[in-house]
């Protein structure tokens, strides 16, 4: 008897437990809320988890976009640009318009070498290692240490190096503004700019970090505002904290009087752009 009460009993438990299963599983939803959002986003972005976006991996990116929006326009995703369909879509689950010309971003350089050899650096053959001692080999302690970080770090073969000027030299057409190789310079040299700027400012050496000692090379800006008060057309500010001129693509007309007045040359015209429409004579 004591046998089939405790067989009934273990029934009556196993049957309760499995109608408050079955009620929870009525009651309760069966996905975290906002996740189906996430998932959507998600399966339109490429999944290469390059962490060109600034993000971990795509479904991350995923997460925050999510929640923000606006972030869609702002990301440079590589394999986004160009690809008319996948944004549209994109566009339809976020309820935004993405603004294509702002996702598309270039790497600049900004050094353009002639810095001279200060001391022969045998060690480990990276700028991180080389950048540890004093700030570098090379007599300017902003120079591009031309030892290939950048280069090994972009997925694109989009960054070679000068075998004369030992500098990173970057190909724009390839580059696809990933930002891999900004987080590599230990030099801080590299930054994203927009693919519509039309002039390069190839230094690093701002004023107000002058080191005793150490000193900008032939081609570094000197700071003479010469850029800034040559343009007539608004297009250059003075960034006065950073002694540093900075560029409105939408304002530049490519005249080239700014490149032409730099007494050291530190302004080239960015290679994407146009070429600078010919002088009347």
């Amino acid at each position: 008897m004591q046998l089939v009460t405790a067989i009934l009993l273990v029934a009556l438990i196993g049957l309760l437990c499995g109608v408050t299963i079955y009620i929870v599983y009525l009651r309760v939803p069966h996905k975290v809320p906002g996740l189906a959002k996430i998932d959507e986003i998600n399966r339109l972005l490429p999944g290469m988890n390059c962490g060109a976006c600034g993000y971990a991996g795509c479904f991350a990116f995923a997460q925050e976009v999510s929640r923000n929006p606006q972030l869609a326009s702002q990301a440079s995703c590589p394999m986004l640009l160009g690809n008319d369909e996948i944004i549209k879509q994109l566009e339809i689950a976020l309820g935004v318009s993405i603004d294509t010309e702002s996702m598309n971003k270039k790497a600049m350089l900004h050094c353009k070498g002639n810095s001279e050899l200060v001391f022969d650096y045998e060690g480990i053959p990276t700028c991180k290692a080389a950048s540890l001692l004093a700030g570098g080999f090379k007599r300017c302690p902003y120079a591009c240490l031309g030892l290939g970080d950048c280069l090994r770090a972009c997925k694109y073969d989009a960054i070679s190096i000068d075998a004369d000027k030992r500098i990173a030299v970057i190909d724009y057409v390839k580059c696809t503004g990933c930002a891999l190789c900004v987080k590599e310079c230990p030099q801080n040299l590299i930054n994203l700019v927009s693919g519509r700027s039309k002039v390069s400012y190839r230094c690093n050496y701002a004023e107000i970090r002058i080191i005793p000692g150490r000193e900008r090379c032939d081609s570094g800006c000197i700071h003479c505002r010469k850029c800034f008060v040559a343009c007539k057309y608004d297009a250059i500010t003075w960034n006065k904290e950073k002694a540093i001129p900075e560029f409105d693509s939408a304002k530049c007309t490519l005249c080239g009087d700014c490149v032409n007045v730099c007494p050291t040359s530190t302004l080239e015209f960015f290679q994407p752009a146009v070429p600078a429409p010919l002088k009347e004579s």
